[in-house]
Parts: C-alpha cells; sequence; structure tokens
C-alpha cells in the first residue's frame, strides 16, 4: 500500500507473525506431527518408492540406497529457512551413524538452479535431488517446507516431522537410535 507506514506496535506485530510463519514455511508449523498428536496417513504404512537423479551428493537420490537401513527422506527448498537450519544437523546425523542412515533430500523448488549451491553452503554432502514434477511429494504429502519422513529398515515410515525447530535434532536422533535396535 502506498504511503502505509505501521505503528511501532504494528511493526512488532509483523516482525512476530513472520518469525512465526517460517517455524514452517509454508504453515508455519514444526515439530514431530507424530509427537503432537495429528498422525500423518503414512506413519506405519511403507514409504513410498523413488528414484531421482542427484543434484548433489551422488548421483542417484534413492529410497532403494536405505534397504537394510535407517532413511531420513527430508523434503525441503531453497528459499526455506528453518531447511537451512536443518541440513548441518542431518549432516552430523548421517555421518555419526554411518553406513546404518541413508539421508536424502528432496527439493521442491520450482527450478534446480539453487540446488548445488545450497548443499555447499549447508555442508551437505548427502544426496539431493528435485522433484521436478512434484511426483514424490504427491507420495509423500509434506505439510510443509521442511517436512521430514523416518524410514525404518523395512521401509515403513515411523515419524514424520512438520518444520524445523531448535531442539528436533534431538527427537529425530532418539528417534533414529530406537529405529536401529
Amino acid at each position: 500500500m502506498p504511503g502505509f507506514s505501521p505503528s511501532p506496535q504494528g511493526r512488532i506485530a509483523l516482525l512476530l507473525a513472520a518469525a512465526l510463519s517460517l517455524a514452517g514455511c509454508e504453515k508455519g508449523q514444526g515439530g514431530a506431527s507424530s509427537a503432537s498428536g495429528s498422525k500423518h496417513p503414512l506413519i506405519g504404512s511403507p514409504a513410498p518408492d523413488f528414484d531421482l537423479p542427484a543434484q548433489s551428493g551422488g548421483r542417484r537420490a534413492t529410497l532403494g540406497a536405505a534397504s537394510g537401513k535407517v532413511a531420513l527422506v527430508d523434503f525441503w527448498a531453497t528459499w526455506c529457512e528453518p531447511c537451512r537450519v536443518s541440513f548441518p544437523h542431518y549432516e552430523a546425523l548421517a555421518k555419526k551413524f554411518g553406513g546404518d542412515v541413508v539421508v536424502v533430500g528432496i527439493s521442491e523448488d520450482d527450478e534446480p538452479d539453487g540446488i548445488k549451491a545450497f548443499a555447499k553452503e549447508t555442508g551437505a554432502t548427502f544426496p539431493l535431488a528435485w522433484d521436478a514434477n512434484k511426483n514424490v511429494a504427491a507420495g509423500y504429502h509434506p505439510d510443509s517446507m521442511p517436512t521430514s519422513f523416518l524410514v525404518d529398515k523395512n521401509k515403513l515410515v515411523r515419524f514424520v516431522h512438520d518444520g524445523f525447530r531448535p531442539g528436533d535434532e534431538s527427537v529425530i536422533e532418539d528417534q533414529v537410535k530406537e529405529l536401529l535396535k
């Protein structure tokens, strides 16, 4: 609006609303949906398979690479600030558990152009792929960016996390440990 200048209280309200919306980039959500009471329909079901060319971190991004392992499948976007915060934690998780845990990032960006730069900025060495036609997302139904799915050794979805907030990394690590037992 031309000439619009909010009051100091209005500026604070606008900043607060913007900060809250970044907790989960699309719907302002954060935390584990399995722990918050709203159960994602994939929990307990087979994880939809996928095989995409990797834009970074390898040749392919596949669920098949996680056969007999725990997988973290993360839906993210380059414009999503919580995604940027989550990637170093996911990288540390993959390194900590070595070959027992596979992390795969599926970009929901409209274009793949920023994926390699995002990987470099966040230190991600795990496979990052672009979901060009949103076919993989159609099978997983992520509610926000980011949304991560923890898949057990039998390829069943066990936990789903909408958004990423401080402390989520500990919850996710504990869930990974539980799935590795």
